[in-house]
């Protein structure tokens, strides 16, 4: 209700402030007219001067006093005639400002607008999804456009690789960020950026690129926690169990106790305590002459072999259900296989061991919503 009464007002103000302008150009304009006059008698004043200095001759006289004349009873004839039509504005013109234009307005606004929407701040709509606020893929669109007439800008990639990474566009962010760092230069935050938007294209795995590019932003910022984080990670999926818990408690060393990561920290950390309780340093896991075999395989049989890989792990994680760490691995495993059903039936399984609120039972829920399986549509 409080919106019709304020539009209400609005349609009243804008219908007056275009009628008083219109009515001044009106006065005006008779002032002017009464203005003309007053200076064609000026005119026939300065000719009966000039005949009397001997300026100009009696016929040229005659004929501007002719002109003049005729000048100012146009003038005089306009001006009586102010007093039936004292102002420009006439009856439809008055019906097009006061009724037909607030009508348009009106239809218009029912049409295309939506007046039971809440308000919503620049933030919710600068992160709202397409088709609910279109802020940020405008701003998005004219950067691109820039950027494909000035592909040098430095700068444009480097204001769109975390929002494209934000928005789950992965490969577009890869571009950005490599983009930026070769035209200004590398710094950690543009190298943790990479990093992650590889560990997102690979599906949850620090690969040898990812862990490159952490690398290089851990040894331009020292102890950043993001890239510190990763790197103890992909120690942990590369079955280093003793280098990623010590990398990972390095990090929770150097971190607040309420720092947001504390708690993946924690989780990550049991899960690999629970490795190395079980199996110790020779946990099951491809040595390096399984990896130059798989190599000269094809690509079939490779397939065969992760596969066989991966159903060894699951099977182990059914008589050791508490292995955090193997859980989330063999989730990210079958994700790179494709395989996404055996994904949510092996996330669906791990989350029955974690309490709700666990720091287990957090990092589960991250991985089903980094994955796209929905705590719900994995434990069903």
């Amino acid at each position: 209700m409080l919106f019709w009464v304020l539009a209400a007002l609005l349609t009243v103000a804008a219908t007056i402030s275009l009628l008083v302008p219109l009515a001044r150009a009106a006065g005006r304009q008779d002032d002017a007219k009464e203005h003309d006059a007053e200076v064609y008698y000026d005119q026939l004043r300065e000719i009966d001067r000039d005949i009397e200095s001997g300026l100009i001759a009696d016929e040229e006289a005659e004929y501007a006093r002719a002109e003049v004349g005729r000048r100012l009873l146009k003038a005089s004839e306009n001006a009586s005639g102010q007093g039936k039509h004292r102002s420009p504005l006439t009856t439809a013109a008055r019906y097009v400002v006061i009724v037909f234009l607030p009508l348009m307005a009106l239809a218009g606004y029912l049409a295309i607008g939506k007046p039971g929407m809440p308000s919503q701040p620049l933030a919710a709509r600068m992160q709202a999804p397409d088709g609910e606020g279109n802020d940020i893929s405008t701003l998005i669109a004219q950067a691109e456009a820039h950027l494909a007439n000035n592909p040098e800008d430095g700068r444009g990639w480097d204001v769109l690789a975390p929002i494209y990474l934000n928005l789950g566009r992965v490969g577009d962010s890869e571009t950005a960020y490599r983009n930026a760092i070769r035209l200004l230069g590398s710094t950690a935050p543009r190298q943790a950026g990479l990093g992650r938007a590889l560990f997102a294209a690979s599906g949850g795995i620090v690969t040898a690129e990812a862990q490159a590019a952490f690398q290089a932003a851990e040894d331009l910022e020292p102890g950043n926690p993001l890239s510190s984080f990763f790197l103890a990670l992909g120690l942990s999926q590369e079955g280093k169990y003793a280098e990623a818990k010590t990398a990972f408690e390095a990090l929770a060393a150097n971190s607040p106790p309420d720092a947001p990561w504390m708690a993946q920290v924690q989780a990550h950390l049991k899960g690999i305590e629970a490795n190395l309780a079980v199996a110790g340093e020779d946990a099951p896991g491809p040595d390096e002459e399984d990896v130059a075999a798989a190599m000269e395989m094809s690509s079939e049989d490779r397939m065969a072999m992760i596969g066989g890989m991966v159903s060894g792990l699951d099977a182990r994680l059914r008589d050791n259900p508490d292995d955090l760490e193997g859980w989330l691995r063999l989730v990210r495993s079958y994700m790179v296989l494709g395989e996404t059903e055996k994904a949510g039936d092996a996330l669906g399984r791990a989350m029955e061991n974690f309490a709700d609120g666990s720091a287990g039972r957090l990092a589960l829920t991250q991985a089903a919503e980094q994955f796209g399986l929905t705590p719900q549509k994995v434990e069903q």
